[in-house]
């Protein structure tokens, strides 16, 4: 494999974890109500340590787990979110601490039925952003399918969703991030990403049209929109505007990460969604050593690389 590629998908999924772990600290503080984040500090709602990472990282290695060990296969991935939930396997601290209202529901509700296909709620009212910010295992594993398979691609994010996240603008939004970075993966340019003449892009929207809001993000207005009128909220919508507004305002991977998760609010999630935006376009070579030093159970994100196929 090439070296240069490997280096950016190991980056996507270290990027959300520290993405994760810089915002866990001032999850659901307002922007504005904290001193700015320039680097790990212990506490937030979850009391953690510097360096600890959330129930994004945490259902990011159990999907990579299972593609690695299961192939594709969403009743899998659900056993292992249902194994993180309830003996606390993959969680930082042995515990699950943290978990979205639709993922709970959803859990609850694949424990009743066992059917993966029933049991993320498909209302728009649950379109919160528990599918984006575990993605990266699906186009660090399934890179290769872009550019010349993107129907594939395409389907793969969206069942990648659909087992806690069924509603349409959660599954448009795994479609196009993902498309974005198998893209960055394979080493595109920044700019060309959210150019909506990209040819990548019309055929994604040829495969099957995307949400309203994720067709609007995908033109590239949020590019313009001054801070005030972005919000790193758990909306689905918002978040991945905002995670992609602060990666395209950046000029590196410390500062498009800090850039989202001063955002505040759910800012845990907006970092990891920048994270690996970020991991993805400048590799983990670019990550500053102070970010990879300090990240917490870094053996744990060794071992799901290992698992897609991107160990050292």
């Amino acid at each position: 494999m090439d070296k240069e590629i490997n280096n950016r998908r190991r980056g996507a999924l270290i990027g959300l974890a520290i993405g994760d772990a810089l915002g866990a600290a001032v999850e659901f503080r307002a922007r504005g109500s904290f001193a700015p984040v320039t680097a790990y500090r212990a506490g937030g709602p979850h009391r953690l340590a510097a360096g600890q990472w959330t129930d994004d990282t945490s259902m990011a290695l159990a999907l990579a787990d299972s593609i690695g060990k299961a192939g594709w296969d969403l009743k899998d991935q659900l056993d292992r979110y249902v194994d993180w939930w309830r003996n606390g396997n993959y969680s930082v601290t042995g515990r699950c601490f943290d978990i979205g209202t639709t993922t709970c529901r959803a859990l609850n509700e694949y424990r009743r039925c066992h059917d993966p296909l029933r049991a993320g709620d498909p209302s728009p009212q649950a379109s919160g952003n528990g599918s984006i910010m575990r993605l990266a295992p699906v186009p660090i594993r399934f890179y290769d399918l872009y550019p010349d398979n993107i129907p594939e691609l395409s389907r793969l994010a969206e069942e990648s969703s659909l087992t806690t996240h069924a509603s349409d603008s959660c599954r448009s939004a795994c479609r196009y991030l993902a498309l974005v970075l198998a893209a960055l993966l394979n080493g595109e340019e920044k700019p060309l990403v959210p150019d909506p003449e990209w040819e990548a892009l019309n055929v994604l929207k040829g495969v099957k049209p995307l949400d309203r809001n994720v067709e609007i993000i995908s033109a590239g207005h949020y590019k313009g929109k001054q801070p005030a009128r972005i919000k790193g909220s758990g909306w689905v919508v918002e978040s991945l505007e905002a995670a992609l507004w602060a990666f395209n305002r950046a000029s590196s991977f410390r500062d498009a990460v800090l850039e989202a998760v001063n955002l505040g609010d759910d800012a845990d999630t907006t970092g990891a969604v920048c994270g690996q935006l970020a991991g993805a376009y400048w590799g983990e070579s670019n990550i500053p050593t102070d970010l990879l030093d300090g990240l917490d159970r870094k053996d744990m994100i060794e071992e799901a690389l290992e698992s897609l196929g991107a160990a050292l």
